[in-house]
């Protein structure tokens, strides 16, 4: 997951399902008192933690680099050949566990970027530009124009862009709300540059969107934004051509759903992670770590017997706008709403200038609460890093990973996560290590996201978390509020609209 970072301050001491095995209990909702594993011995967190080695996360790894390297993209996107056999890799081993899981592939379809390139010129010189995925095809020439504050009100556009291209600061809200209100205010093309040092891609989102359709946007750095907006404030016309094209199409993908035939099906843990990369690269942190990470713990899980079910959800089509946890949620009865007891989400959690952060489910470092429960899921992370001798931060519930569905369900919800783009402060520096003004993942969303610049470390350290987790609400749940308190929806309190969940670099609430 992607989203801002806050130091607390920390002591260092179904829907279109196809199934694969079997099915007993549909996703598992139906048995209320587990299947039989009573051969097992009860899950012990301590022999949990100790039996993830790097090793095997690191081999996990290299599966998913060369599954995206056996083809001439070198990617894992929603609906390639390499986000497919990512499928059936994960298939292949959820089965191999003695039928210890129900496994399940559930298919949805959603429209996908599968081809885009572009090409620049500003002031009769080319300059280097970034994709939006989702951007439409066009070829436009005009001269800029700044768009005030942030772009993220009607009222920020100037009244002379009818036929002109926009010039709009990245920040504060989603690229694809940026185009969408550039276009209503008759621009012809919109250029976002970086708040942050260096270039800036993204994905405004799968259309369409309530404010008014993509017109042609390209992504640039913040130096060649300021200096742009500098030239303009003197007075002086600046002419720019854009010409973007893409292809946008209707893809069919799978989620690959897995929950445990023992334990409680009524009292479930659910943990999540996303299959899918960005075009740019084969996405190994981003997230195959997490996707490694769950998938080692749902395997060494299988050794044991649980109390209440744990079922794996492997996300599709994440990058482009949660487009897997999403239609995993909305196809959920109530009743099977009810029967996931907690969410944890494991998006990016090997990043090689890593933080140890944890999501703020009671909402003291970003005022952003998750649904009752969230709040003791941090202090259990809390817990586990000051165990181990680490400090810990906060990272926003502000909606950018594949918990929003959960969250808006009412569903507690937590997870951890070692960080994307933005730079690492020197006081998170002085608590982690690593070096402060650089980017926590500086191969965030390209093609040097690989096995080689995984930070191992905290890979191990994170995917222990996850162990732990699961082997304590595995076990029971009785440190949640019980769940007669009622379900609010953080939707409401924070504002996340479906809209608002549309596409990352980007996805939601990328600013």
């Amino acid at each position: 997951m992607k989203t801002s970072i806050a130091i607390l301050g920390a002591v260092a001491a179904a829907a279109s399902a196809s199934v694969i095995v079997p099915r007993q209990h549909g996703y598992g909702y139906g048995n209320p008192h587990g299947g039989s594993c009573s051969h097992k011995p009860l899950v012990d967190s301590k022999k949990l933690q100790d039996s993830i080695k790097e090793k095997a996360l690191l081999k996990g790894s290299q599966t998913l680099q060369d599954i995206a390297y056996s083809y001439p993209e070198r990617n894992r996107v929603m609906g390639s050949n390499g986000h497919n056999d990512t499928v059936k890799f994960l298939v292949k081993e959820l089965e191999a566990l003695g039928g210890y899981y129900t496994v399940e592939k559930q298919k949805f379809t959603n429209l996908i970027q599968t081809n885009g390139t572009a090409t620049l010129t500003i002031g009769g010189a080319e300059t280097e530009w970034g994709m939006m995925e989702y951007s439409p095809s066009g070829n436009v020439t005009s001269s800029l124009v700044v768009v005030n504050n942030l772009g993220c009100s009607p009222s920020d556009y100037p009244a002379a862009l009818p036929g002109k291209i926009a010039l709009i600061s990245r920040g504060s809200c989603e690229f694809g709300l940026k185009s969408a209100l550039a276009g209503a205010a008759g621009a012809v093309g919109a250029l976002i540059y970086n708040n942050i040092p260096g270039g800036l891609a993204g994905t405004l989102g799968t259309p369409p969107r309530p404010e008014g359709d993509y017109i042609p946007t390209l992504g640039i750095s913040q130096e060649k934004g300021r200096e742009l907006v500098a030239t303009l404030g003197n007075g002086t016309t600046v002419t720019a051509s854009l010409n973007v094209r893409t292809v946008i199409e209707l893809q069919t993908t799978e989620n690959v759903i897995a929950t445990s035939n023992c334990g409680a099906h009524n009292t479930t843990l659910m943990l999540g992670a996303h299959t899918d990369s960005v075009a740019a690269g084969p996405g190994i942190n981003d997230d195959g770590s997490g996707t490694i990470g769950i998938l080692e713990v749902a395997k060494q899980l299988a050794k044991y017997k649980a109390n209440n079910a744990v079922r794996f959800g492997f996300w599709s089509g994440e990058e482009s706008g949660l487009l897997g946890s999403t239609y995993y949620v909305e196809h959920l009865s109530a009743a099977e709403r009810g029967n996931i007891r907690a969410y944890l989400n494991f998006d990016m959690i090997a990043s090689p200038n890593y933080v140890h952060a944890i999501y703020d489910g009671d909402g003291s470092a970003f005022n952003l609460t998750g649904p009752a429960g969230s709040a003791e899921i941090e202090k259990f992370f809390q817990d586990f890093f000051t165990s181990h001798g680490q400090n810990f931060t906060a990272t926003e519930f502000d909606g950018r990973s594949d918990y929003l569905g959960f969250i808006d369900a009412g569903i507690p919800a937590g997870g951890t996560f070692t960080g994307a783009e933005k730079l690492k402060t020197t006081e998170e520096a002085e608590m982690f290590g690593g070096h402060a003004n650089v980017a926590l993942d500086a191969n965030y969303h390209s093609a040097g996201d690989t096995v080689d610049n995984l930070n191992a470390t905290a890979f191990v350290l994170h995917t222990k978390a996850i162990a732990a987790a699961v082997a304590e609400y595995a076990t029971s749940f009785a440190s949640l509020p019980p769940r007669s308190v009622e379900r609010r929806s953080v939707a409401a309190t924070v504002g996340i609209s479906r809209h608002r969940r549309g596409g990352r670099w980007g996805r939601p609430l990328r600013q």
